[in-house]
């Protein structure tokens, strides 16, 4: 029921926000140039590596100059990012992802192969048995404010304990953090 509900919920989001969509393609593309999209290999399901989708909101070369997170002032972010991150329109590719099955509007953001070593094997694998999200626990409480470990411990807590009374909580947290404070 959860796959059935991010794919009709997804669709009608892509068509409700396609001029949002739209705009942001081309504020990115007037500012830096194509691409406007950024790809990066993250971790899903069952541990399945997989493409996710952002708007970029950083210089084309930021993977090259920098770690795979960002930090606040972050000099390779755009003044287009700064606003497309503020207010989660970076994110919004991501529906592409719900609707190839790579993600969930809610579960836990995905990671990067390289965060593994936060885990305990058995943390990992409770990680990796639900669809990573677009938003997730950790994003709702603590938006980008989060240390490692909280993240890590919503992460963890959202796979014990999901259920759908918990992702649309979820939603209602997200939306009500989309007032741009924590977002990196």
């Amino acid at each position: 029921m959860k796959r059935a509900m991010d794919m009709v919920l997804a669709l009608l989001a892509l068509c409700a926000l396609s001029p949002l969509l739209l705009g942001a393609a081309l504020a990115i593309a007037f500012e830096t140039g194509l691409p406007v999209l950024f790809r990066q290999t993250r971790v899903g399901l069952h541990g399945r590596e997989f493409g996710m989708f952002k708007f970029r909101s950083m210089v084309k070369n930021a993977a090259s100059i920098g770690p795979y997170f960002t930090t606040c002032n972050d000099p390779r972010i755009t003044r287009v990012g700064r606003f497309i991150r503020r207010t989660s329109i970076d994110e919004l590719p991501q529906l592409i992802n719900v609707l190839n099955g790579d993600m969930s509007l809610v579960g836990p953001r995905p990671d990067v192969l390289e965060q593994r070593y936060l885990y305990t094997a058995a943390d990992w694998a409770q990680r990796c048995s639900v669809r990573p999200g677009i938003t997730g626990l950790a994003q709702a409480l603590y938006r980008s404010e989060s240390t490692k470990a909280q993240r890590l411990e919503a992460d963890l807590r959202y796979t014990r304990e999901r259920s759908l009374w918990l992702d649309l909580k979820i939603c209602w947290w997200t939306l009500r953090r989309l007032r741009g404070k924590g977002a990196n």
